[in-house]
Parts: C-alpha cells; structure tokens; sequence
C-alpha cells in the first residue's frame, strides 16, 4: 500500500462539479480582480470565523506582513513569537523591520509557553504573534490579559487552524488581528496561494483594504505606500465552494485523529498529540514524537508511507537570523521536540485502511 501525506485530488473529485462550474463562471464574466466572488467569500469567511470583517490578500505571509504594518509596527519595535513554526510568522516582523523575539513552547501544545511571555516584554515590545499550530489553538486568555496589562497588539496566526475553536470562539476572532493562510495543503485551501485578515476593528479593516491594493481608497488616489496582494478572484471563488465542506472536513480530520490515538496509544518511544480539554483541535498536521525519529521515518517511507517534519530546524538557528545571536540551547523544548517530531499522513479523505497500514508500520517499526 503506498499512503500519501496529502492527496489534493482526492477532495477535488469529490466537488470537481462546483468547481469546474464556477471557474467557467468566473472566465465568462472576466471580472477578474476583486470581484463578485472576493467581496462574497470576505463576508462569508468573517461570518464563519465570528468576526465583522475579513480582507482578502494573496498569501498567509501576507496576511501577517499587512497586519504588522497597518498595526504601526515598524522599526525599532520587537514582536514576540515562537521559534516552533514555519518561518512565515517571523519573516513577517521582518519585513517591517522590526526583531522577532522568542519565546518557548509549551511541552503538552507545541504552542507558545504563556507562562514565559512577560519575561521577554521590553519597552519595545510592541505585539504578541501566539501561533495556533498544527490546528490547535494557543491558551488566548493569559496572552490578551499580558496584551491589556502591556498595551500590546495582538496578531493570531491562524494560518493552520481554520475553524479551530477556543472556549467556544472560532480563532482569529480573538486578538486585534487573525491571519489565515489558504496554501493549497491548508484545511480550507485554494488551488494556488491566497490569505485572508480578519478583525473585528472598521479602522483595521479599511486600512489594510487599502494596503492591499496600494494604498489607495479611490482609484489613482494614493494616501500611502501600498501593496499589490489581492485575494485572486479565481481562488476566491474556489474557496466558497470548499467553505460549506469546512466543518466536515475538519471532522473527518478529527475522526481520523481519533483512530490513530486508539491504534498507537501506549506504545513506547511514541508520545501523541493532545487535544485541550477548552479547545478545539482541526487536525491540520497531526505530530507524533519519537527519540527514533529519524530511523521511523526511513522505515515508513521504505513501506510506502510519506511523511513530514514540521519543522526539522527551529527558526532562531535558521541560517537567515543568525544575527539575531541566539544559540542552541536558548530554546530547549523546541529544540528537543525538532529532533524528535514526525507529521503522519492527515487529510480529510484519508481512509481507515490507509490509518491502520500507517499504525501497523509504526508499531512494527517499535
């Protein structure tokens, strides 16, 4: 049996009907730049996610760079955020050109360790970027009362937990600003890059509305250094479609979390994810940790089994922010864990087989 990590096709299938409709649709119309379908799947996506307003933009990383910017942060400033995550969330903070501070990660959640937050708030400290990884979301309540306490602004990257719930509140909803990511790979993902803002401030939505589209509220009328990151209309109307099948999905994923909990619970030298008893988890990744990780991953891969690490060199000893002079050993959680994690096959069309083959491998492999 040949399991893949992702199969994108799978799920296209299932919905090629609507899809192929409205891409016709959209080429007949040739409205092509912030139509019809951008201006439908903003409001729909805000509604979904609980928010008042949400602004589509090409990319994840640009969701998070127009945050920062239409936020005030600039240079000078620091932003504090994790070293556990893909490189995105720091090089936002960097393209504003303010420093990325880190902090550790909580041992049970892969997610920021609340508890060591106020440690690293400097009078530079300008924002908090908590990352809600691998679909679980981060403990918002702690980060919001140090934000409040701090004057500090607050960005959820949320780029892997579409439709993740904290104590009931879709993330993104919750800080100043979410930001989403719809990379084809994502729980709700186009078929190329795209992102989405969402807040619930009328001052933050206008301005990054006109951070996308170069600066401009009236066309040819510019009141400040802009960008061009347009939500594609194409993909805009893909991501309606998929919308409606959000909730499904996530539950296939959830579901298929659950057989390999039951499968490879208890087995040694495997620790498995854990879901918060106040949250709720989307499954995005689903991370496993073995000391033999490196030997496991070879052994699956010789039996047909692929796999991921997520994310094999922390951001604080990427070679890019060697400047920034943190040394191996600043962050000890999240070093040990990027020597240890290993991403199993998780998508919504995943089947039974496929989880059992996986777990027969992994404990054999034990």
């Amino acid at each position: 049996m040949k399991v893949p990590f992702v199969d994108l096709k799978r799920q296209y299938i299932s919905i090629k009907d609507e899809i192929d409709t409205g891409i016709n649709n959209v080429l007949e119309n040739t409205q092509f730049i912030l139509g019809e379908n951008v201006a439908a799947f903003e409001e729909e996506f805000a509604h979904y996610c609980g928010a008042k307003y949400a602004i589509g933009v090409a990319s994840g990383s640009d969701a998070l760079t127009l945050s920062l910017k239409a936020l005030g942060i600039g240079e000078g400033d620091e932003v504090i955020t994790v070293p556990n995550t893909f490189i995105a969330t720091v090089d936002a903070i960097s393209r504003n050109n303010a420093k990325p501070v880190f902090v550790d990660i909580d041992p049970e959640t892969y997610n920021i360790d609340v508890t060591k937050i106020t440690e690293k708030i400097t009078e530079k400290t300008k924002a908090i970027i908590p990352v809600h990884l691998y679909g679980q979301p981060t403990d918002m309540d702690p980060i919001l009362k140090i934000a409040e306490e701090y004057n500090l602004k607050v960005i959820e990257d949320a780029c892997q937990s579409h439709g993740a719930e904290y104590k009931n509140k879709r993330v993104g909803s919750l800080g100043d600003v979410g930001c989403f990511s719809f990379y084809p790979g994502k729980n709700l993902g186009a078929y190329g890059d795209g992102g989405i803002i969402v807040t619930n401030k009328f001052e933050m939505a206008e301005k990054i509305k006109m951070l996308r589209n170069y600066g401009q509220r009236v066309k040819y009328y510019h009141d400040f250094i802009g960008f061009n990151s347009r939500l594609d209309e194409v993909q805009a109307m893909i991501l309606r479609k998929k919308l409606k099948y959000m909730d499904k999905w996530n539950g296939m994923r959830k579901s298929h979390a659950s057989e390999y909990e039951e499968l490879l619970n208890d087995l040694p030298d495997v620790t498995l994810p854990s879901e918060q008893n106040d949250r709720t988890h989307v499954y995005h990744l689903y991370v496993i940790q073995s000391p033999k990780r490196d030997a496991l991953q070879k052994w699956l891969s010789s039996n047909g089994i692929a796999t991921g690490i997520h994310y094999p060199v922390p951001i604080h000893l990427q070679q890019a922010y060697r400047e920034l002079g943190y040394q191996e050993g600043d962050f000890p959680v999240t070093e040990e864990y990027a020597k240890n994690i290993l991403s199993l096959p998780m998508f919504p069309e995943l089947t039974t087989d496929e989880v059992n083959y996986v777990c027969q491998r992994v404990k054999e492999f034990i």
